[in-house]
């Protein structure tokens, strides 16, 4: 038997997204964005409305990174949420967290993250169903320490999803099947 529940946002894994811009003066935002997805192959959107400062911030440098949380920084991934860079302009500083600026994009890479995607800003759709931001990934690079070869390693990566039921955060890791194979086995 099935019940109603009171919950519209009812995907789930939601992503952990940090997407890391500079402010005007030059220091670095961070934001946690979980509705967030690649759009086609070497295209990623952001569903964020206008008010956000790493939206401004977009907009003015043309430019952000995508990184995914992994476990180790969870408190760091969510402070990244509740916290908003428009009252409290030195978030980064505040979360212990270290960056690269990307030689791609004019965005920081935070160093913690195993993985970033380097952005070129390619459009904001802003209308009642409009995506938010569109961004071309320019380069995508990963530590070593998440890699099997030149692959990675979703075990090693210990990537974090959002929980809209319960608002809870799961770590990411166990192979269950393997895509565009498991299911040809029903093909007729």
């Amino acid at each position: 038997m099935r019940k109603s529940i009171k919950t519209t946002e009812a995907i789930f894994p939601m992503p952990v997204l940090m997407i890391a811009t500079y402010n005007s003066d030059g220091t670095i935002n961070v934001m946690n964005a979980a509705w967030g997805m690649m759009l086609e192959r070497d295209h990623v959107v952001l569903n964020l409305s206008e008010y956000h400062k790493t939206v401004e911030n977009i907009k003015r440098n043309k430019a952000f990174t995508v990184s995914i949380a992994d476990s180790k920084h969870t408190m760091q991934a969510d402070y990244f949420g509740v916290v908003s860079g428009n009252d409290t302009p030195d978030k980064f500083s505040r979360s212990g967290l270290t960056a690269t600026k990307s030689s791609l994009v004019n965005a920081p890479i935070i160093d913690e993250f195993p993985i970033c995607m380097e952005c070129e800003f390619v459009e904001f759709q802003g209308d009642q169903y409009g995506c938010g931001v569109v961004g071309k990934v320019i380069n995508v690079t990963a530590d070593q320490k998440v890699l099997n070869g030149d692959k990675v390693d979703i075990a090693k990566l210990d990537a974090i999803a959002f929980d809209p039921y319960t608002h809870g955060y799961y770590k990411i890791g166990e192979r269950v099947g393997n895509a565009f194979s498991d299911g040809l086995k029903l093909k007729k």
